[in-house]
């Protein structure tokens, strides 16, 4: 190390990791699968990839998006900042909410956020408090637990299991660790699970957070991918909700739209007014011809509809793979992705491979089938496929069979290990 990185290391703050910032022992796991998936290619220059750990939409925003937002682009008035004003985004979510889910919304109650991600990091901000505890459903997007460790908060997870159709137990929660929880975030429909909240499971919460007055925040970014079979859900269905909750969704997965980075926050006005206080002052706002062009997407309906449709098609072609394997792949309620537990071992060209933890499964997986997983050990040590697989240069049938011929050189095994 040279003296100007030592001198450097005296400059990072705590939260961070100090003085031991950049020296990569806490790799965050989607970097490990770029780095395995780096060396797999070099082993195998001409192996076809097969890239399952995929987080986002593998189509085009729709055409008449996209011509909307070129037009909008163009015009004198929507060539400066957006702050956090756009009045038409506003009224389209309002429609929206209540075409989605009889959510009636003021626009006072709606606040647009540069994406999920962004939102979920400044939330932190306007209601967390060093000593402060929030408890996080996990697995689930972590970004909320983050800066709230930043700001001291104790972060407490919420295990998501199987047998409980991976919504949390607030019974095993001591009564001590409620009265002093400032914030729950739970994330629904998941990610990765697929699973969707109840009615049942969101009155339960609501009546929590009025008793031992916490506020809940619900990441609903893939409400817009929620397949046939069930209403769509809303915690604001249930009474009493907007009271002591938000919830946050997303133009990202349904509309085929990431990296656009447009959502809203909604719910009481009084907590949308903090979010858009501290939003203020972190940015200043998502370019208006963008939040014009969304308005365009969010008044089609069939957009998240044929998304889901064509999500749901691949599921059906890869779950059957899977259970073959012996895999416990359930068939997932919304979203993109398949969630199952590891095996135990793995039999491959003679040799046998053992797994404890999900992140070496899927390092195996990468490096000896060419296949892109992505782990999580939060609960149960699972691993996720993501349906977002589509290739410009192979047909979806293609990747289906390659999928398969390779599952099917290995032999799983779902027993306890060695």
């Amino acid at each position: 190390m040279d003296v100007s990185d030592q001198f450097a290391k005296k400059f990072f703050s705590t939260r961070i990791g100090g003085e031991n910032f950049g020296d990569g022992k806490q790799m965050y796991k989607f970097e490990k699968i770029k780095r395995a998936r780096v060396e797999a290619t070099k082993k195998f220059p001409s192996r076809i990839l097969i890239d399952m750990g995929v987080g986002e939409p593998d189509s085009m925003a729709a055409d008449f998006v996209v011509e909307t937002l070129s037009n909008e682009a163009g015009k004198y008035e929507n060539r400066g900042y957006a702050d956090n004003g756009c009045q038409e985004f506003k009224e389209a979510v309002a429609r929206y909410m209540v075409a989605q889910f009889s959510v009636p919304m003021e626009t006072s109650e709606i606040m647009h956020s540069i994406g999920t991600k962004a939102a979920l990091s400044l939330l932190p901000y306007c209601f967390v408090n060093p000593g402060d505890i929030v408890l996080m459903t996990a697995p689930g997007y972590p970004v909320f637990g983050t800066h709230a460790k930043y700001l001291m908060a104790d972060v407490i997870s919420l295990p998501l299991y199987a047998k409980n159709d991976y919504l949390p137990d607030f019974e095993d929660i001591p009564d001590k660790i409620l009265k002093k929880t400032k914030v729950v975030v739970v994330n629904y429909p998941n990610n990765p699970t697929g699973a969707c909240a109840t009615e049942e499971f969101f009155r339960k919460l609501v009546n929590l957070a009025h008793s031992h007055e916490f506020l809940v925040i619900n990441d609903a970014a893939y409400s817009a991918l929620a397949f046939d079979g069930g209403d769509k859900l809303s915690i604001f269905n249930i009474p009493g909700a907007k009271d002591v909750a938000l919830e946050l969704h997303s133009m990202s997965k349904g509309f085929n739209m990431t990296g656009w980075r447009l959502g809203w926050v909604c719910g009481n006005e009084r907590l949308i007014g903090a979010y858009a206080n501290v939003k203020n002052q972190s940015d200043s706002g998502q370019f208006l011809a963008i939040q014009k062009a969304a308005v365009q997407a969010l008044e089609n309906s069939f957009i998240p509809t044929n998304n889901a449709r064509k999500y749901r098609t691949r599921m059906e072609k890869i779950i059957p793979i899977l259970r073959n394997c012996g895999f416990d792949v359930i068939f997932p309620k919304a979203g993109f992705f398949l969630y199952a537990h590891i095996p135990s071992s793995v039999e491959c060209n003679g040799e046998i491979e053992s797994f404890l933890l999900a992140e070496k499964f899927t390092e195996w997986m990468i490096c000896n089938l060419g296949i892109v997983t992505v782990p999580w050990d939060d609960a149960e040590p699972s691993v996720r496929f993501s349906m977002t697989f589509g290739c410009r240069d192979m047909e979806d049938d293609e990747i289906v069979d390659l999928f398969r011929d390779r599952m099917a050189c290995c032999r799983f095994n779902f027993g306890k290990s060695g």
